[in-house]
């Protein structure tokens, strides 16, 4: 487990105190919450913040990458705008739910958990979410489309690759017809590359693959004669 950044305890208080206890508690999913929530709700709504965005770029060296080759996971950066799910937790369950969540999302107090005003066809409500400060030594800055294709085929972590954590919060984005344009594109990326890598390896084999004897009228070589078997077909 790497060191942690800041000691997530204080922060969980914080978030503790903020929400108060008196009623039920909502979650913004963004990510992998959205198809592993890991947690009981009663109220699961279609949700989008103003001013945030998702993004595929805080370094992951353990649920997604290691140390040596360091995965991605999304963090929710400002600008922009992002949609996703909010989840209503009863108010009975609500602090045992934010520790385990803790416990889960907040190890190394790498994220700045926030509580963002969340609009839903049913209308606002205050939600929290894990956001990602750009001043974070876990903020990946811009990275080219190599890197991404790199990182999509080499990082694996203890909950498995960069690329199928990817994959699958864009399928679920799509099974809730939210679209992420950007995700899309990043996903196709690692197609092409797959597609690539696959016509390489067949090629390969082709070319190892045995070949047939040539028969060559009139040549003295076994090798060069029809077998029994191709006489009889012509």
């Amino acid at each position: 487990m790497p060191k942690p950044l800041r000691d997530p305890q204080p922060m969980l208080e914080r978030a503790i105190a903020d929400w108060g206890g008196h009623e039920d508690l909502w979650l913004f999913g963004y990510g992998s919450l959205i198809w592993r929530p890991e947690f009981d709700f009663v109220e699961r709504r279609q949700a989008w913040v103003r001013g945030w965005h998702r993004a595929l770029k805080m370094w992951s060296r353990v649920n997604r990458g290691s140390v040596q080759v360091p995965g991605l996971v999304f963090g929710l950066l400002s600008g922009g705008s992002c949609r996703g799910m909010v989840f209503r937790v009863p108010r009975t369950e609500g602090l045992a739910t934010l520790r385990r969540l803790w416990l889960r999302e907040m190890p190394t107090g790498v994220y700045d958990p926030k509580w963002l005003q969340c609009g839903t066809a049913e209308g606002p409500v205050r939600a929290l979410a894990f956001t990602l400060s750009r001043r974070s030594p876990n903020f990946t800055g811009e990275l080219s489309d190599e890197r991404y294709r790199h990182i999509f085929a080499n990082a694996v972590g203890r909950y498995g690759t960069s690329l199928d954590y990817a994959r699958q919060t864009l399928l679920e984005l799509q099974r809730h017809s939210i679209h992420d344009a950007a995700l899309a594109r990043l996903v196709a990326l690692a197609a092409v590359q797959e597609q690539q890598r696959q016509q390489q390896t067949e090629g390969a084999a082709d070319c190892q693959a045995p070949q047939p004897p040539v028969y060559v009228p009139g040549s003295s070589d076994p090798s060069s004669q029809p077998s029994e078997s191709s006489k009889e077909n012509t």
